[in-house]
């Protein structure tokens, strides 16, 4: 669990701040004692919903279902080694216009579209 909580400082808090609310499925380890003592402590909102049963809004529908494609087709085309193009793939769903924000989240966090390194 410490493991854990130090990848979740590293990638979200020291990134984005500690969130208001989070949306997460059923996961084991998502739902331990642990993950809600950690939100607790944090004062951070954690609305559970069940896999492919999902009871959030219809904008986490979306997003799940866009980066559900995007998944496949990154698996599709680099098969094998697939999960080392991720971060590429972070940066191309955050410097796309999301019609929710009307706006990329690069541009609606910094003001101004990021450069794009191809």
């Amino acid at each position: 669990m410490e493991t854990l909580t130090r990848l979740y400082i590293k990638e979200i808090v020291s990134r984005h701040g500690v969130p208001i609310s989070i949306i997460s499925d059923c996961d084991s380890h998502l739902t331990s004692r642990f993950w809600q003592s950690l939100q607790n402590a944090l004062r951070t909102q954690v609305d559970m919903s069940m896999t492919y049963r999902p009871e959030t809004n219809g904008q986490s529908e979306r997003t799940i279902h866009t980066l559900e494609d995007i998944l496949r087709a990154c698996v599709i085309d680099f098969g094998k080694g697939w999960e080392r193009h991720l971060p590429l793939v972070e940066f191309s769903y955050n410097n796309s216009y999301h019609a929710s924000i009307k706006a990329a989240p690069f541009k609606a966090l910094y003001g101004r579209k990021c450069r794009s390194p191809v």
